[in-house]
């Protein structure tokens, strides 16, 4: 199979770029700025040679929302977005034969702020920046589907591992015994391991009968109070120093947003299609993750 990638850069790109070459898959990798194939995503379709023969096409591509959210931040993060997908789709389009599948990435911030409500691929999205800015992304990607792809949208939360994302920023703090809950603690936070990140990306392309809003998290989110308790017991250190919400707002801005919203999301799209999570738990996750005497995958 012939797979092109969009961030392939990224902590998640460069896993799935791993274990789709271990499986015997050729890898593309479009890029800004290295990579198989450079590509400005704001100002045009990628070149067709990219994507000829292509099987599948996975588009991580975004700019980072964990940045402090001024107007130019967040016109950013929507084109990086919302464009970039446009100039994708636009340019499979103009392929002979597009590829089969198009998996998009998109992101539990389309739920917004919703409490300890059960949400899953049929919940109506929420209101705000992150949710208009998501499902604007998945509309992009969702054109596709009209010449023919299988577009599978990854509404993902938040990704587990120590060489990136939110975990590799949280531990250095609490392995110092700084670490603690963020405002109330009771939101709820959901997550995946990134293998599973990878493997449900994996599932994605090879199942056929999978398409549309795909929540990739764990069946089993928990609330902040709960995620810090086991990093802390992973750790083997405390976790007594909370971060009130009006400090969060003041050092982060609008951007505190990502940390202080509540969403209970579940996985029914990948259970029901058959997915066997290889890390359900948060506490198997992080003792996988972070089972070396430094806390450091080995």
């Amino acid at each position: 199979m012939i797979v092109t990638i969009t961030g392939g850069t990224g902590f998640i790109g460069r896993a799935l770029i791993r274990r789709l070459e271990a499986r015997g898959d050729t890898v593309r990798v479009i890029s800004r700025s290295h990579g198989h194939y450079i590509w400005d995503p704001f100002i045009a379709p990628p070149l067709s040679p990219a994507f000829e023969g292509a099987d599948a096409v996975v588009h991580l591509s975004g700019a980072t929302v964990a940045q402090r959210w001024t107007a130019e931040a967040r016109q950013l993060i929507r084109d990086s977005r919302v464009m970039g997908t446009r100039n994708l789709v636009e340019g499979l389009r103009r392929l002979g034969q597009p590829p089969a599948v198009l998996v998009a990435s998109s992101a539990v911030g389309y739920y917004g702020d919703r409490g300890n409500e059960i949400l899953d691929e049929t919940s109506a999205p929420g209101a705000g920046f992150l949710p208009e800015v998501c499902q604007q992304w998945e509309d992009e990607a969702n054109a596709a589907s009209a010449f023919g792809v299988r577009v599978v949208t990854k509404r993902t939360g938040m990704v587990l591992h120590p060489s990136g994302g939110a975990l590799a920023k949280m531990l250095t703090p609490f392995k110092f015994g700084l670490g603690g809950r963020l405002g109330s603690g009771r939101q709820w936070t959901s997550w995946i391991h990134l293998d599973d990140m990878v493997e449900s990306i994996l599932f994605s392309i090879d199942n056929a009968a999978l398409a549309g809003p795909v929540n990739a998290v764990s069946p089993h989110p928990v609330t902040n109070r709960e995620f810090v308790r086991s990093l802390a017991r992973a750790l083997h250190r405390p976790a007594i120093f909370p971060a009130p919400a009006f400090a969060l707002k003041y050092a982060l801005g609008e951007m505190a947003e990502i940390v202080l919203a509540s969403q209970r999301v579940l996985p029914r799209a990948l259970e029901r299609a058959g997915y066997q999570f290889q890390h359900p738990s948060l506490d198997s996750a992080l003792d996988d993750l972070l089972r070396s005497p430094s806390g450091m995958v080995n």
